[in-house]
């Protein structure tokens, strides 16, 4: 994947640092993206005039033939065994990075905020100068997707929309019985629709660790991952994170479903969220800022009399979290949606996500994952948007 780091490169010149380094494993997004390279132990990515990697001698071959850089070191090049005889396994690391770094003509350094405080401080007594990087350079560029990314992100997007058709299905073949969804005569269980989604998942080579399937009350708590029996005429959210287990990214989608009868006040919610919803996209483009189209969902709640955090900062129902969020290697990252957001550009891949809570109503969030483009957005998202699952 072509990379443009010259975001990186007029950083480092800003903070008069001769490299950027990461310590970390590849569940480390920046480390991931800058590296290129997967690898379930820390490494070291150091960027300076192109990409070097320094990693243990198990990693040595493979990092060649599968990261990103330019030159890949081994610890054993700089006598590790040997100084950890000597000086103790820390002390050894420290002077190791000190050697590679020496080796690049790098005396200075940019490292991310949550750079390990231990090799910083090692780092420092053997001469190194170790500035944080306030300003998330490597997040903010990762923010702008190359169209390779792009498709990753479609991909994983299809992964979902079938997880999701598998769950909404689902709920569809339940019978109720005493006010409880039933399959295949047992209670139908938040955990079951979760284990339907992670199986339809994995047949489409994706993966997640958490989702949620919240019902009734549980539902009107935006991250509660719902547990329990299902119950008929109240709102459930499904909301599916997954990750493709190829590319490593991600895609996002909520929708809210009810078997039975929906009570009018979550009718009046569904409809005040769709209506949010497209006030979002109808904001959505380049040049606009996530504050923007933010404030056009709040606009909408705060029309029909709801609370929303802009409205009331201490509100607990009503609309109580931001429009959306990037999605990439994280499934939350740059850019936001929010009172915060900046400038959206074409590139960014966003969520738009509003929803409104009341714990004596329950809980509606509907959501999309779109790319801003040159001249608007597209929609990654292809599933329908209706509250009522139809009994099969």
């Amino acid at each position: 994947m072509e990379q443009d780091l010259s975001a990186l490169d007029s950083a480092l010149d800003t903070m008069d640092v001769d490299g950027f380094l990461i310590d970390a494993d590849s569940t480390d997004s920046d480390q991931l993206y800058l590296s290129g390279f997967d690898a379930p132990d820390p490494f070291t990515t150091l960027y300076a005039d192109g990409v070097h990697l320094l990693v243990s001698s198990l990693e040595y071959g493979r990092a060649k033939k599968e990261s990103n850089a330019e030159s890949v070191s081994r610890m054993s090049d700089y006598d590790y065994f040997s100084k950890v005889a000597e000086y103790g396994s820390e002390e050894a690391e420290y002077r190791v990075l000190a050697e590679f770094l020496a080796n690049e003509g790098v005396e200075s350094v940019a490292v991310p905020s949550r750079f390990p405080v231990g090799i910083a401080d090692g780092l420092r007594e053997h001469g190194v100068t170790v500035t944080p990087d306030e300003t998330a350079v490597v997040e903010g560029i990762r923010s702008t997707k190359t169209d390779d990314e792009v498709e990753h992100i479609r991909v994983a997007q299809k992964a979902n929309e079938a997880s999701m058709h598998a769950a909404e299905d689902l709920i569809a073949a339940a019978t109720v019985e005493d006010g409880v969804l039933h399959y295949e005569g047992e209670p139908l269980t938040s955990e079951r629709v979760k284990e339907e989604i992670e199986v339809t998942l994995l047949r489409h080579g994706a993966a997640l660790d958490e989702t949620i399937v919240a019902c009734g009350s549980a539902a009107a708590d935006p991250h509660n991952r719902g547990s329990g029996p299902l119950a008929v005429d109240e709102a459930i959210i499904i909301d599916i994170f997954p990750k493709d287990k190829s590319s490593k990214y991600h895609a996002d989608m909520t929708r809210t479903f009810v078997k039975g009868e929906p009570s009018a006040e979550i009718r009046e919610y569904y409809e005040l969220t769709h209506e949010a919803f497209d006030a979002a996209f109808d904001a959505l483009e380049p040049g606009a800022t996530g504050e923007e189209v933010h404030a056009a969902v709040c606009d909408v709640y705060e029309d029909a009399g709801y609370d929303t955090l802009r409205s009331n900062p201490n509100a607990e129902t009503g609309f109580i979290h931001s429009t959306g969020h990037g999605v990439g290697l994280d499934v939350h990252e740059l850019p936001k949606v929010s009172p915060s957001g900046g400038e959206l550009k074409p590139g960014h891949i966003v969520t738009i996500e509003p929803g409104l809570y009341d714990p004596a109503v329950g809980g509606v969030r509907i959501e999309d994952i779109a790319v801003v483009t040159e001249d608007g957005y597209e929609n990654l998202t292809d599933y329908p948007i209706e509250l009522v699952v139809d009994d099969e």
